[in-house]
């Protein structure tokens, strides 16, 4: 089975995060992200020229917005540009995927792990202690496609969420938190079989994430469980204070 794309999967991240606005102007496409995090306030490319930077630029700083640029596998030209600006990489991203039949095993645990709509104080808690607060939880909200949360236990404690939507065939999974008591004793093995069952269920093909590539410890889990990494995807900034 031939795998998505990277750019499929890129399309996907918008569907299943979305920004609270998106336009496109002048060859590119620009973000209202409401307060969600760079993923849904980045500037993208939205045509294979480079376009004018000048102007995204003065249409930032005209809104108040940070100048956030996201750079994506192909974007090699913008990236240059951007660095010879002065813009500074942070948060590289690794995208993984695989099918769903090797996240999903014979049976699931007994009320160790839950797939719940809407979020629970206790699930908003757990988030919080990783800094996904209130306008994130809204950003889900917005979802227009099949989406869930997820609960995992470590006994009989709340320890693991995580949100899960569909673009199509991909099951798209976000905002995993473990609580720091709770790592590497297999919650978030525990999260990931419940997503892999609730996308099955849901008729999806694929399970799809992402993960900074300085977090070591998610990157051997995912490649652990059989997930490729596909592509990436890191983003460009500059300070205008």
């Amino acid at each position: 089975m031939t795998l998505p794309s990277v750019h499929r999967l890129y399309q996907a991240i918008n569907t299943t995060w979305p920004a609270r606005a998106t336009r496109q102007e002048a060859g590119w496409e620009i973000r209202d992200g409401a307060g969600g995090g760079k993923r849904v306030s980045a500037v993208t490319l939205a045509q294979i020229e480079l376009p004018d930077i000048d102007w995204v630029e003065a249409r930032l700083s005209e809104q108040g917005q940070e100048h956030l640029f996201m750079i994506r596998d192909g974007d090699e030209i913008l990236d240059a540009a951007l660095a010879a600006r002065g813009y500074e990489i942070i948060d590289p991203v690794t995208l993984y995927l695989c099918e769903i039949a090797p996240l999903r095993p014979a049976s699931l645990p007994r009320a160790q792990s839950y797939c719940i709509w809407e979020p629970l104080h206790i699930m908003r808690e757990i988030w919080a202690t990783g800094g996904i607060r209130e306008r994130r939880i809204a950003l889900m909200h917005r979802v227009q496609t099949p989406k869930t949360a997820l609960l995992a236990r470590s006994g009989d404690s709340p320890a693991g969420v995580g949100f899960l939507a569909l673009d199509g065939e991909i099951a798209m999974l976000h905002a995993v938190e473990v609580l720091p008591a709770f790592r590497r004793t297999g919650v978030a093995k525990k999260l990931m079989a419940q997503a892999a069952k609730w996308a099955e269920d849901h008729g999806a093909k694929y399970v799809a994430l992402m993960t900074t590539r300085d977090n070591q410890a998610a990157n051997r889990l995912y490649s652990s469980l059989g997930m490729r990494p596909v592509g990436h995807y890191h983003y460009r900034i500059k300070d205008t204070t």
